[in-house]
Parts: structure tokens; C-alpha cells; sequence
């Protein structure tokens, strides 16, 4: 049961979400389109499923040529990757195209990411609350719980995990640069437009498919601490990694949709 409801989870976000982040480059070259986009090679539907197969190919040729990945494809995986892509292009071609498309998926990954990061933010508080109490039962009343000390490492997984993506929406990360600081906005646009496509999103996919199976793995024998005071749910700590993708991901995608806008020069 465990195993099928992680193999959705993964098709949801490989097969549905991760596509979707190629629709603010389809808007940006969209040229125009007829009365029948799915018919118009020039419409945003069928340019971002051109987008999507060319990028699932380079995956699957990057794959094929590093043997450490040990990729071996499989026809019914792909088959079904081709009918959701397929579904999502006649979705998007009823939607209005690329970018009704991105303004209906906007608000809705915006929503969730900054969510998450309200749902966790208090856990800061909880955290150096029980930091200050392990210090104080340690080394002032001789008393030590293990599970009191891994509770810290939780909460401080889920903070930074969680919350990354907001940081990145509210362009909270650190920039070292020389450059971008007083670059016009139309040029500061292409950075951030590039980068999320050249970088962050290559990465979140990368991270999504590597900790997959790692994830799996520790939940099929429901992994706990190694100390038995300890707090039983490694599984769920380790869980948090490819959601930090998918929410990464979302971030990029409002990220990417603003810069495209930008070099529209719309709004």
C-alpha cells in the first residue's frame, strides 16, 4: 500500500509538476496562435509538450551515457509520461494557453509555499525553547533525553527544508554579486529566468530522483532512531527531502513566471 501511494506521489510530482515549470518558457516564445492551438505549432500548448519530451530525452540520454546511474527505461514508465503530458497539453490548450495557464497555477503555488513556511516558522521558537531546556536539565539537574535532543534536529530539518522555498519568493537568500545589484530590471529578469532554468530546476529534479528510493526504503521498514528513547519517525525526517524539492520547484516556477513577464515587458 506504502509502495503505491509512493509511486503516485512521484508521478504527481515528476510526471505532472515538474513539466509544468516549462510553461513560463513556453509563454516567453510563444508566437502567436489560430483558432485550434493543439493544431498551431506555434501555440504554447504544443510548444511546452515540445519543451517537455526534448527535455525528458537529454534526461534520458544524460542517464544512458553515466553507467553509475544504472538507468535502465522502462517502456510502460515512459508510456505513461506520455499520457500525461498529452493530457496536460489538451488542459493547457482549454485553460487559454501558457500563460492563463501560469496565472491559475501562480496563486496556487504561492499559496502553498508560503503555507508551508508560516506552518514551520514557529517551530523556531519551539526549537530554542527545547534547546535552552536540554541545556539547563543537562548540565544543571544531571538529566539527559535522547528524544528532547533529536526533536531539534526535526524541527531544524523542517525549518530550513520547508521553508527554503519562501526564502527564494521573497528573494531571502543571500546574493554575493557585484553585477546584479544595479543591473536594469529587464536584465535582472534574464539572471533570474536562466538561472531557475540552467540551475534550480535541474537540481530539484536531480534531488527528487535520487532520494526517491531513499525515502522509500526508510519508510518500508519504518525507520526510528538507533536509541531506543529515541524519536521513532526517521522515515518522516528523511520524507522532508523531496518535499523541499517540489516546494523549491513551485518557488522557481513564480520565480520564472515573473522574470518571463519581465522580459515581455509585461506585468
Amino acid at each position: 500500500m506504502l509502495t503505491m501511494i509512493g509511486d503516485i506521489l512521484n508521478w504527481l510530482a515528476a510526471g505532472v509538476v515538474f513539466p509544468l515549470m516549462f510553461l513560463p518558457l513556453a509563454a516567453l516564445i510563444e508566437k502567436g496562435s489560430k483558432p485550434n492551438p493543439l493544431l498551431d505549432l506555434r501555440s504554447a500548448p504544443v510548444i511546452w509538450a515540445g519543451i517537455v519530451f526534448m527535455a525528458a530525452f537529454c534526461g534520458l540520454l544524460f542517464a544512458y551515457l553515466t553507467p553509475v546511474l544504472a538507468l535502465t527505461p522502462n517502456p510502460g514508465a515512459l508510456g505513461v509520461f506520455a499520457i500525461l503530458t498529452a493530457s496536460l497539453t489538451i488542459g493547457i490548450a482549454f485553460a487559454g494557453g501558457a500563460q492563463a495557464s501560469i496565472d491559475r497555477l501562480s496563486p496556487f503555488f504561492d499559496r502553498t509555499v508560503r503555507t508551508s513556511a508560516r506552518a514551520v516558522m514557529w517551530l523556531l521558537f519551539a526549537m530554542a525553547f527545547v534547546q535552552f531546556l536540554v541545556v539547563v536539565l543537562r548540565y544543571v539537574f544531571g538529566v539527559n533525553f535522547i528524544f528532547m535532543q533529536e526533536s531539534i534536529t526535526y524541527m531544524h530539518g523542517a525549518v530550513f527544508l520547508l521553508a527554503a522555498g519562501y526564502a527564494l519568493i521573497a528573494d531571502g537568500h543571500v546574493r554575493v554579486d557585484i553585477f546584479y545589484r544595479e543591473a536594469p530590471e529587464k536584465r535582472k529578469a534574464l539572471v533570474d529566468f536562466l538561472g531557475t532554468y540552467f540551475f534550480l530546476f535541474p537540481v530539484c529534479l536531480l534531488l527528487l530522483w535520487t532520494a526517491s528510493p531513499y525515502v522509500a526504503s526508510s519508510w518500508a521498514v519504518r525507520e526510528g532512531s538507533t536509541e531506543t528513547s529515541g524519536i521513532q519517525a526517521v522515515f518522516l525526517l528523511k520524507s522532508l527531502i523531496p518535499a523541499f524539492a517540489v516546494l523549491l520547484a513551485m518557488a522557481g516556477f513564480n520565480v520564472a513566471a515573473k522574470a518571463g513577464a519581465t522580459l515581455r515587458g509585461g506585468r
